[in-house]
């Protein structure tokens, strides 16, 4: 009869000098064995999610060894200058099973509980060990805590992970270290704890599984010389879990587009200041800051408009407003070029002032310097809100100007969009080059030609543009309608834009509140430097830091206003300049403590979630440096700093007790290499033949 040919599996038993050793793995179900097995044998590295997502239930055939050349080789290893080939057997974790195939002739038995699943626990002593004891008595255990990184992990994202027939795993349900080894301890045998997902344990657990079979195998086969140096299992240090990574700050996307509520304050014009004139009897209300901002004309109009009584000519001495504007407007008239043109004009009449009285002159001058504006006086009119009358300016347009391309030229200066779909194009454009808003007559002639998409560009530089304007009127304090008192000092603001871009200034402005028809506000508790640094992000849409802002105040202030996205920029700005502090080298713990208490106060939760982030990975030297504020803090701060320290409490207590193992087990190996080396001296020592040991004579030897 023909033999096969032997593979390297069969060899391995023919090989003198390689121990195989035949490791049982058993335990509960779903404790982790078949994954241990595929870590050591295959060196499968999995995600925890795809670890959770997914279980095999079947056992990890033991036939890999002889079918996959992989598993084959990883079986080899040498531990104590030993070479051994471990041949890995994983059994069902049912108790009603027959395992006692897998446990014949065993030289090693891994029993495996979860850290996560009290019950499996208790089983290794009522049901595992047992079994393993009637099976095969002289085999070595090892006992094994598997899925350690259940310990420190977040157990809500896990059980949401897990299949949906899973069994939730509870915090309460974590096994501590010290469990696990007191049953070692009474069963009297090793204990180790593994995580497939951290990659921890794995060698331990295998490496010290042979060492145990080598010695148990040494005691029986003694002629085995190689064997002789053989350790005994070793002792496994404890698993410092990671750091937890700080939160991310995350800022929400503004609640509103920057088109939305322009667009609305021009259909209902609250706080407005100018009146613009169609053809002597189409009136539409507007606001002068959006004006200014989005047309240079409408600046140069409103800056006339708004100069005092008298003003400085060159070389003139002082004029009134009348003869300045006669000067300015014929100034302009004798100039050729647009540029020069409108500097000279700015320059000449940045203190001159309109009157009714002027008559048909000022509108001749007017005229010639634009021919889009016909008069420009102030009149006594009465509110569209609030139905007070109240001085506003009012500007006739040229007679040209039709209302509805009107209205859709002011759309464009309030959001700088221009709806494609507009009928009366060439009236737009014909009105924004009277203007002279170069910018709507290309977004007109884009459209004209099937290329509107070019106009996204437009508006987008239309709204840097205006911005940067927006922030020179604040600075300068042009145009404002009103100005808050501070305790500091005051600061002057503009409604529309107020109105437009915060919901607690609309309903403060635009309501039936006394602020809305008050050109001073009282505004307590705030300093210059906090509201200023509101106006701009309300203004602008954006975080504007300061050497002088206080983080907390402006977060008080931003939710007195009720402004959550300017919440989560400050947030974002506090915990940035932190860390850059931190990593110049100075101490900011004091900081944090600080911070943590005000921003629970005022309701800032993900400042909040890193502080407390920074104090618990940081909780030994935060404790030494500043015992008294730990202890005043809150009961539930003292919890939470419990429960997410960093190293938390367990991995402290394990090391302790690992320092202290050591010691033991160093002590008891010395002790151990005395005796053998006293054994060796004596045996050394001992007479090889009685003629060549023979005492001198005269003298007697002494037994």
């Amino acid at each position: 009869m023909l033999r096969p040919h032997p593979t390297d599996s069969d060899m391995d038993y023919e090989r003198p000098n390689v121990e195989t050793i035949k490791c049982v793995v058993v335990g509960d179900n779903a404790v982790g064995k078949t994954r241990l097995i595929c870590a050591r044998a295959c060196n499968a590295t999995l995600t925890q999610y795809q670890l959770l997502a997914t279980h095999v239930p079947t056992v990890w055939a033991i036939d890999q060894y002889r079918v996959c050349q992989e598993v084959l080789e990883r079986s080899r290893d040498v531990v104590d200058d030993v070479s051994v080939s471990l041949r890995l057997w994983d059994t069902f974790g049912d108790h009603h099973k027959d395992r006692r195939f897998a446990y014949g002739r065993s030289d090693v038995v891994v029993l495996c509980f979860s850290i996560a699943n009290p019950n499996s626990l208790y089983h290794v002593k009522t049901m595992w060990y047992p079994e393993i004891k009637h099976f095969c008595p002289r085999a070595p255990v090892i006992l094994v805590g598997c899925q350690l990184d259940l310990r420190y992990a977040d157990l809500e994202a896990v059980n949401r992970a897990r299949r949906p027939l899973a069994r939730p795993i509870k915090s309460n349900e974590i096994l501590a270290p010290e469990r696990g080894r007191e049953v070692a301890k009474e069963l009297g045998v090793p204990y180790y704890e593994t995580s497939v997902v951290a990659q921890f344990g794995i060698k331990d657990v295998f490496d010290n599984a042979i060492r145990a079979a080598l010695i148990s195998r040494r005691h029986l086969q003694f002629w085995k010389s190689h064997l002789r140096n053989v350790q005994r299992p070793l002792l496994q240090a404890p698993f410092l879990p990671p750091k937890p990574p700080p939160p991310i700050i995350t800022v929400p996307p503004p609640p509103s587009s920057t088109e939305e509520h322009p667009a609305r304050l021009l259909e209902d014009p609250h706080c407005a200041d100018v009146i613009l004139v169609l053809q002597e009897r189409q009136k539409i209300f507007a606001h002068k800051i959006y004006l200014a901002t989005s047309s240079s004309k409408f600046y140069d109009l409103f800056i006339m408009d708004g100069a005092p009584e008298e003003a400085e000519w060159p070389g003139r001495g002082p004029l009134s407003g009348r003869e300045l504007l006669m000067r300015a407007a014929s100034f302009d008239v004798c100039e050729s070029s647009d540029t020069g043109d409108r500097a000279n004009l700015r320059a000449c009449t940045s203190d001159g002032t309109l009157r009714e009285s002027q008559g048909a002159r000022q509108g001749q001058l007017l005229s010639s310097w634009s021919r889009a504006f016909v008069s420009i006086q102030q009149e006594l009119v009465e509110d569209p809100g609030t139905y007070a009358p109240r001085p506003m300016t009012v500007v006739h347009m040229d007679g040209s100007m039709l209302l509805g391309p009107f209205r859709a030229v002011l759309r464009y200066l309030y959001t700088g969009q221009l709806d494609e779909h507009e009928k009366e194009l060439m009236h737009i454009a014909h009105i924004a080059e009277m203007l002279e808003v170069f910018d709507l007559r290309m977004m007109v002639a884009n459209i004209l030609n099937n290329e509107a998409f070019m106009n996204q560009e437009i508006t987008k530089a239309f709204h840097v543009r205006r911005t940067n304007r927006v922030k020179e009127c604040l600075a300068k304090g042009t145009f404002s309608d009103v100005v808050f008192k501070l305790d500091d000092g005051t600061i002057s603001a503009h409604k529309p834009l107020l109105i437009s871009s915060c919901d607690w200034m609309a309903a403060m402005f635009g309501g039936p509140f006394v602020e809305s028809c008050t050109k001073e506000v009282l505004f307590p508790n705030t300093t210059r430097t906090c509201m200023r640094a509101v106006l701009e992000y309300l203004y602008t849409g954006r975080f504007c830091s300061r050497a002088d802002l206080d983080a907390m105040e402006l977060i008080v202030l931003a939710n007195r206003l009720c402004l959550p996205h300017l919440v989560a920029l400050t947030e974002l700005y506090t915990v940035t300049m932190l860390m850059e502090t931190a990593l110049m080298g100075a101490d900011t713990d004091g900081d944090v403590l600080v911070y943590l208490d005000m921003a629970q106060f005022h309701c800032a939760q993900q400042l909040t979630g890193w502080c407390l982030h920074h104090i618990c990975t940081n909780y030994n030297s935060v404790c030494r440096k500043f015992p008294r504020d730990m202890k005043a803090k809150s009961a539930e701060n003292q919890d939470y700093f419990e429960k997410q320290r960093w190293p938390p409490v367990w991995y402290l207590k394990e090391d302790d007790h690992y320092q202290r193992a050591r010691k033991e087990r160093d002590k008891e190996d010395y002790l151990y290499q005395r005796r053998q080396c006293k054994r060796k001296w004596l045996f050394w020592n001992l007479p090889s033949s009685p003629s060549s040991h023979s005492p001198p004579s005269g003298s007697s030897a002494v037994i």
